[in-house]
Parts: C-alpha cells; structure tokens; sequence
C-alpha cells in the first residue's frame, strides 16, 4: 500500500529527515519522517505495520497534504487482524478489564488475538503546545472505525476533532472533558484493528524505544534508568511544561515523557538545534554516569513562574462579600504565555502619525471597495506600512535564539492583528502581508475577524506570527503599553486619532493625528533603533505612495 502525508499543520513543509530506508520492518506509529516548517517539525508516523519497499521522497523535498512518502508491504498481522475482528465483534465485551500489557505475553501470535491486539494511542499534533478537552464522542465498549472522531479539543478559540487511526472497539478512554492535553499524550486505548500484535504493550516503554530507533542504537539507551539531572524521574506533566520550548520531534517528546527526562536540557545535534534520540539517550547516559548534579536542572522554564497564593478570603470581616467566577478557557490558557512575556526586558517608544491624507484616500475607495463586498478600513493601510517597513528594518521581524547569542531573521512579514471577541483578545495571522496589496489585506482582515468573532478560526489561522498589531480603535485611550507577545520582540499598539492643530509653517491647521506605541525587546534592539522604525511608519501612514517608491 501506498503511505500519503497526512495533515501537517501547515500547507507544505520540507522533508528535513527520512527515519526509514528500504527493507525496514516498521509498526503502526514508528516515525517515517521528519519535516519542517517555520521552526515547527513533525514526525509524520506509520498508519500501518509492515514493509518499506520504496522510498518516494528525498531530503529537502516539498511535500505538503496527501504527498505519496512511501510504498508498504502490510504485514498479515495487519489484514488478519480486521478480519477476526469482524468475525467477533463481542469478544471486547467479555473481557473488558483485560490488561492491556499482558495481552502480547500470553499470546504472541497475531492470528490467535481474537478481535485484534489492545494498543494504547497518543494525541497528533494538535497545531497548539495544549488544548483543553471540550468533549469526548465515545464510551468504554464502542465500535469505532478509522477517521471516526473521539475526541473535541480547544484552544484559543480553535477547535480540533481527533480522529480514531483504527478500527476497533474503545477499552479505556485516558482523558476527560476539562483536561488539558499536549502532543504525544496517550488518550485512548483500542482492541482490534490493523496494527502488529508487538506495539500493543503501551505499558513498556523500553520495547518502544528499542522500535523507535532504527540505527542500532537501542543498546545505548539506559531505558531502564529515567533519569533527569536530579537523579529521580520527573512526573509527565512537568516533564510537558518543561519540553514548552525544545525543538524535538512528536516521538522524541514522548520518549523524554516515558523517561521522565528534562528535555530542555538536552542539547541537539540535528540541524537548527533539533534534538535526536540518540541526543536524549546520550543525555541520559552522561547523567547516570555523572557523578555531579547540574545546577541548572532545578531551574524551570518561564512555565515555572507564578505569583504567590492568595491570603484566606473567606473572612467577610476583612475581606467582605466575595463572589467567585471561572475564568474563561482564552485567559486561562493566555496565563502561562503572559508570565513568559513579562519576563523580557520592554521598553515603548511612542509617536504620532499625520494620516489625514491617507484618511482622505480611504474615503475616496471606500465606496469602491464597498460595491465589491469590501470594507476598507484604516488598519488595511496600517498593516501595509508596517509590513513595509519591516522589510527595510528586519531585525523587527525577528526572534533571539534561545542561547541568546542569534538573531534569527524572518524573510516574511507573517502579521498577527490581535481582535476582541466577547471571550477576550485572540490574535489571528496575514501570512506573506509584506507581498499582498490594500485590496487583499482589507479582505484577509475582515475574513479573519468573522472567523474570530464566530469561533472558527482553525489552528493554522493562529500560528507563524513574526509581529503583531494590536489596535484600540475607538475604543478610546490617548497611547498605551502593549506586552511583546514572545518569540516575537516587538509589537505596534494603535490607539484612536483625534484632530490637532499642527503648524504648517504660517498657521495652525487641523491635522488627524494617530498614536502610535511599539513596545520591544530590549535585548536586540535599542532605543535608537526603536525611535527610527517608529518614526519612518508615521512617515509611511502620512504618504503611502512611499511604499511605490
């Protein structure tokens, strides 16, 4: 059979790594490979069990939804299994508190699994770091068949369906409505299907590490031994927080979770810094053998940060009448990223805009635009301008590396506009805005805020910013103090223009005048440079026929 890429998240991405050669024995969920995009990498893994017979793409390839990666030999275990699952259908029933790891014990064969071995299944790649679990379709003991939605997941006002990748019947369901969920998070376990009898034992990890790693390299691994620097296994869900930033792959992060290790720690060998398993296991090696505890491995990352616990509110005499709200899921998801951003070191500059004749401009094509089913508004030109201008001042449109010893420079302008919804600011993404026109960038806007304010802004809709636009409108407010939403190290806050007299030379005249604040990372750009990007926007919003020049 014939393996196709599956949703990667993005439109297309490249082929940075192929985990497979021909010849190769793999399972259901063993890593193909690797690609990237933007930072963002994925493992694209295996939806069967089988043989490598052709090897359809190279390194460095494009490949994008349904491109042909592979050509496979299922193995009979594969098809066997389907077959006697369908001969009976009630055998999950009958035993449904079977363990699921001693099921490959006991019977090894395939063909003699009625119904199909238990597999435990992880989350994809859910586009976010975590969502929060909206609702789960299925119950213990349902028929379920492949692509079937079990679960609805949420974040940011985008919604996920994750779908079941096998037939079979749900023994145990890993999660409940209100959790919240990473990537490579075991949440289901299914009896039946199509996969080999050897990758149903979610319960040891160690034979999973030795499947995961086709180079030999499993008697390297010190699976037995998870240990972090501390010297003790680290619970999963800090082992989740702290993997916030790594640059690893979807089955590299759940090796670190089955080995309770530290993954930010570890440093990669890949290009770009991505780390390897063999990065992890090499980690994990020099730990055991190290005597010394390194004294960084109690330091947490920004996920670690939180304020002091709230004094006893319950004595009325001090504290009065209290009543107690639930926080929405925007803003409690929005927490951890906000404690993050107040850690940079920011400064705001501010200036003031003269757009009255770029105003007068928009009046003249509103009517236009507005026949054609367009609104054109002022933030239209705005983002325009600042696209522009990021373009002649690149560093603005750039992240520090991790080390901070880089900075590392985004060729497009991917432009988040942050909108207000009745649930809070949400910020969604003009991708490439630095080559689209007025026209375009009116129609993007206005599609993007509809999506918002409707709740279907899709994972993709939100990801990928290089700098954001946070505007007021009419909201009121002469300048305000916007936090740079990291990695991104500057952002363009827009507050409401009002008439002023300016002088002209020989006389006051009424000028409309738009405030302007751009707060910035203060760890790769300066005062000085701040005060001139700032500065050439007004210029460009007082003439747009600059950005022609």
């Amino acid at each position: 059979m014939q393996i196709k890429a599956p949703d990667l998240g993005v439109d297309s991405a490249e082929v940075a790594e192929i985990l497979v050669k021909v010849g190769d024995v793999i399972s259901e969920n063993d890593s193909l490979i690797l690609a990237e995009s933007d930072k963002a990498s994925v493992e694209v893994p295996s939806p069967v069990g089988g043989t490598v017979t052709s090897v359809l793409v190279k390194v460095g390839d494009s490949i994008s939804e349904g491109t042909a990666l592979f050509e496979v030999e299922v193995g009979q275990s594969d098809s066997t299994s389907k077959a006697e699952a369908q001969e009976v259908p009630q055998e999950p029933k009958e035993e449904p508190q079977a363990p699921t790891a001693e099921e490959p014990k006991s019977e090894p064969a395939p063909s003699a699994v009625s119904g199909g071995a238990s597999q435990t299944h992880s989350l994809p790649d859910l586009g976010v770091d975590s969502a929060e679990v909206a609702e789960v379709l299925v119950k213990v003991g349902d028929s379920v068949t492949e692509g079937q939605s079990l679960l609805l997941v949420e974040s940011d006002k985008a919604s996920v369906e994750v779908p079941a990748p096998l037939d079979g019947v749900v023994e145990a369901i890993l999660v409940n409505a209100g959790d919240t969920v990473t990537n490579g998070q075991a949440f289901i376990t299914i009896k039946g299907g199509s996969a080999p009898a050897q990758t149903s034992a979610p319960s040891e990890p160690k034979a999973e590490v030795k499947a995961d790693t086709p180079k030999a390299e499993a008697p390297k691994a010190p699976a037995q031994t998870s240990a972090p620097a501390s010297g003790a296994k680290l619970p999963e869900a800090e082992v989740n927080a702290r993997a916030k930033d790594a640059h690893a792959g979807p089955a590299v992060r759940k090796l670190a979770r089955e080995l309770g290790v530290d993954i930010s720690l570890v440093k990669g060998t890949a290009p770009h810094g991505r780390i390897l398993k063999e990065d992890l296991f090499g980690y994990v090696k020099s730990v055991i053998s190290s005597a010394s505890t390194k004294p960084t491995a109690s330091v947490a990352s920004g996920s670690a940060i939180s304020l002091p616990p709230l004094p006893d509110m319950s004595n009325k005499e001090i504290w009065g009448e209290i009543e107690v709200q639930d926080l929405s899921r925007l803003q409690k998801v929005s927490i951890p990223q906000l404690n993050l951003n107040t850690l940079l070191p920011q400064v705001t500059q501010f200036d003031l805009a003269d757009i009255t004749d770029t105003e007068a401009m928009r009046n003249e094509l509103k009517a236009e635009f507005k026949a054609q089913g367009v609104s054109l508004t002022i933030l239209a030109f705005i983002v325009k301008a600042v696209a522009y201008a990021l373009t002649q001042h690149p560093k603005f449109n750039s992240h520090v590396s991790d080390d901070n010893t880089q900075m590392i420079i985004r060729k497009s302008v991917n432009m988040g506009i942050a909108v207000a919804t009745d649930d809070g600011l949400i910020v969604p993404v003009i991708r490439d805005a630095q080559a689209k026109g007025i026209r375009q960038l009116a129609i993007e806007i206005g599609e993007l805020a509809k999506k918002a304010r409707d709740k279907k802004l899709s994972a993709k809709d939100l990801q990928g910013a290089s700098f954001t636009i946070s505007s007021q409108g009419n909201m009121g407010g002469t300048y305000f103090t916007p936090l740079v939403n990291h990695p991104q190290v500057a952002i363009l806050g827009i507050s409401e223009s009002t008439y002023q007299p300016r002088w002209n030379g020989k006389e006051f005249e009424p000028r409309l005048m738009l405030p302007l604040s751009l707060s910035y990372d203060h760890r790769t750009i300066n005062g000085a440079d701040a005060a001139v990007f700032t500065r050439y926007i007004a210029k460009l919003l007082a003439d747009p026929r600059r950005i022609l020049l």
